[in-house]
């Protein structure tokens, strides 16, 4: 597979675009703390007056995450984030919250950044079968 192709970055782009909306729908969600973002927050455990405190942690996140200067260290703060969002779901197991979701969603970030960034590639090689 050839990385560098037109084809592949818009592929990463795309990803990358779909996983900064959503990031940024749930960041924004939980600042103005809307009211199925908040229930769904205390249903798994978080105290209501600190919603909005980790909106705004995944907000700044988000935004290291989208510029390409910090993309790779906004993935890895948010690899961090979305453990702790596997460990919380599975802790709470209420109303059968899908763990994995964040474990999807966190490959697709590093995806995102491995098909753009050559030196990721170089770190984590995918070797073909001869």
């Amino acid at each position: 597979m050839k990385y560098n192709s037109k084809t592949i970055l818009w592929i990463s782009r795309i990803i990358k675009l779909v996983c900064i909306l959503f990031l940024l729908m749930d960041s924004i969600m939980k600042i103005i703390k809307s009211a199925p973002s908040v229930e769904g927050s205390v249903q798994l455990g978080w105290p209501e007056d600190q919603i909005q405190n980790i909106g705004i942690i995944l907000f700044l996140i988000t935004l290291l995450y989208l510029f390409p200067g910090t993309s790779v260290l906004g993935a890895i703060v948010l690899t961090g984030y979305l453990g702790g969002a596997v460990a919380i779901m599975m802790r709470s197991n209420i109303n059968g919250h899908p763990f994995f979701f964040p474990i999807i969603f966190g490959i697709f970030i590093w995806l995102s950044i491995f098909l753009q960034d050559e030196n990721i590639r170089k770190l984590i090689p995918i070797r073909k079968k001869d």
